[in-house]
């Protein structure tokens, strides 16, 4: 009896015991429960990783079109302003000679700093100096529209440069930085993003000849400046918003103050020695070789400093690269001769073809859309299919033969049998080009100097066009003024001008070709080596 009664409780027990097991059991659900939640948290942080990933990857994207906009900012207004010329030499009384310094005070501050602009990136952070001038810009745009004087207008076409050289030099060390070439992924999002930036530094100067013709014969020359306003605030809050605090590598053991006053010296000096005492008394005369041989001598004196100072501002490593030389030195012949087809090509149409300001815009419409297509939707396949090296040599002849076919256009010329072919090369070619020749550039070169190698590229395109378009522009002059001499009549001897000039620059361009085996000799990029792979 005991024992059955002993045996109830430890069935009760045992019971409970089933029931404290059973209890162990649910907790033990509990705790699976519990494992699920706590994997589903870790998924639900992997998705919030994925998407802050695709945003910043968006993020990205967006801010390279505020960089982009701010660069065409800069780019039109060299375009638009040259169409309103003869608008603002009425309205503020210009002479002729005076005229030229609306353009060359900007020409002077923009290719004398943008060397010293991208380094200065690189020391205090490319953002803050890319800020600092897009600032500029727009406030010496507001001064520019209000200026009633000659003497206001030039100082602040001045401050325009100083503005420009600080927003472009340091943009595309910035691109390099966004969007690094650290797999195959990156290096085809880096080869579309400087596509992109090339079709807008190369194309936005037949963009502004269209602008410059709609503004100033609809409305008046003021208002080209006033444009910029919006656009340069509205770049500086989206700037602010998307682009990356970078701090730069800093000072180290000071800042090279002599050697930024040597540079920028040199540079100034050489630009101004291009655009005024050659332009007006030739490049044999005592004026331009006294100018150009002090500009030459501040330029060595820079070099041997850098070569011994222990802080230097522009490291000359930078110029032991194989790509950043080669790449540079196909760029000023190149430009040099791109250049010379805006300008006097313009000239052809209006004084020859007697095409007004809007139907010379139209006119090169083709080249924007044709260079655009391609640096935007196809400069990325091409690069990662074939190398970025090796799309330099079909780019630039097919720009030679643009240049070549409008040597033979005459003096009755047609547009659709004698110019639209040569745009349409045009474009191809520069939109094959310009964005691998800017990647070849960029190539390799470290973080630390992006700004620097930035500023170089900038400064030899400024430094290229405006020798190209000095040497082009006074050749052709002469050889026009020595056909009228002869007899011959004004637009048969203004032709014939032009048509010396385009072959040099063809000439140029194919100076431009010959380099490019050095480019081919070096290392192969990394984005033909992924293509090779690849396949």
């Amino acid at each position: 009896m005991s024992t059955t009664a002993d045996a109830a409780p430890r069935g009760d027990a045992g019971a409970d015991g089933v029931d404290v097991r059973a209890g162990r059991g649910d907790a033990g659900a509990d705790g699976v429960d519990a494992q699920t939640g706590r994997v589903d948290a870790r998924t639900d942080r992997v998705d919030a990783g994925t998407e802050t990933g695709a945003a910043a990857r968006d993020e990205r994207w967006i801010a390279l079109y505020v960089l982009c906009v701010g660069m065409l900012m800069i780019v039109l207004d060299v375009t638009v302003v040259n169409v309103a010329l003869p608008s603002i030499q009425d309205q503020l009384h210009f002479s002729t000679s005076s005229l030229a310094w609306v353009v060359n005070a900007y020409l002077i501050a923009f290719g004398g700093l943008l060397l010293l602009a991208g380094r200065i990136g690189d020391l205090i952070g490319r953002r803050r100096v890319f800020l600092a001038g897009v600032c500029l810009f727009t406030v010496a745009s507001l001064l520019c529209g209000l200026a009633g004087s000659q003497s206001l207008l030039i100082a602040a076409r001045f401050v325009q440069g100083v503005g420009g050289a600080m927003t472009s030099a340091v943009i595309l060390g910035m691109i390099i930085t966004m969007f690094p070439a650290d797999s195959d992924a990156g290096r085809r999002e880096q080869a579309k993003a400087i596509g992109v930036y090339a079709f807008v530094a190369s194309a936005g100067g037949s963009v502004g000849l269209l602008a410059g013709g709609v503004i100033t014969q609809s409305i008046d020359w003021h208002r080209i400046f006033f444009i910029n306003i919006p656009i340069g605030i509205a770049t500086v809050v989206l700037a602010r918003r998307l682009l990356a605090h970078d701090v730069g590598v800093g000072f180290g053991e000071g800042a090279d103050v002599p050697g930024a006053v040597l540079i920028t010296a040199a540079l100034m000096l050489s630009v101004y020695t291009i655009v005024k005492p050659a332009a007006d008394h030739g490049w044999g005369s005592a004026r331009t070789l006294a100018f150009g041989g002090a500009s030459l001598a501040l330029l060595l004196a820079f070099l041997a400093r850098e070569a011994t100072v222990r802080n230097p501002l522009v490291p000359l490593r930078i110029f032991r690269s194989r790509n950043v030389a080669s790449a540079n030195a196909i760029q000023v012949l190149s430009v040099a001769g791109m250049f010379g087809v805006f300008f006097l090509g313009a000239l052809y149409l209006r004084r020859v073809l007697g095409y007004d300001a809007l139907q010379i815009g139209l006119a090169f419409l083709p080249v924007t859309l044709t260079m655009g297509t391609l640096s935007i939707r196809y400069s990325e396949r091409l690069a990662t299919r074939f190398g970025a090296r090796h799309l330099l040599a079909p780019g630039l002849v097919l720009i030679m033969l643009a240049l070549i076919l409008l040597t033979q256009a005459p003096v009755q010329g047609g547009y659709l049998v004698h110019v639209l072919p040569s745009m349409l090369l045009l474009g191809t070619g520069a939109g094959v080009c310009f964005p691998a020749l800017m990647g070849v550039a960029m190539d390799g070169v470290r973080p630390q100097d992006a700004g620097l190698a930035s500023g170089l590229v900038n400064t030899t395109a400024q430094v290229g066009g405006a020798l190209g378009l000095a040497v082009l522009a006074t050749l052709s002059a002469s050889r026009s003024a020595h056909l009228s001499a002869q007899g011959h009549s004004s637009a048969a001897a203004l032709t014939s001008g032009y048509h010396l000039a385009f072959w040099i620059a063809a000439a140029l361009t194919a100076a431009a070709i010959a380099v490019v085996p050095v480019v081919l000799g070096g290392r192969r990029s990394a984005v033909g080596v992924a293509a090779q792979r690849a396949d």
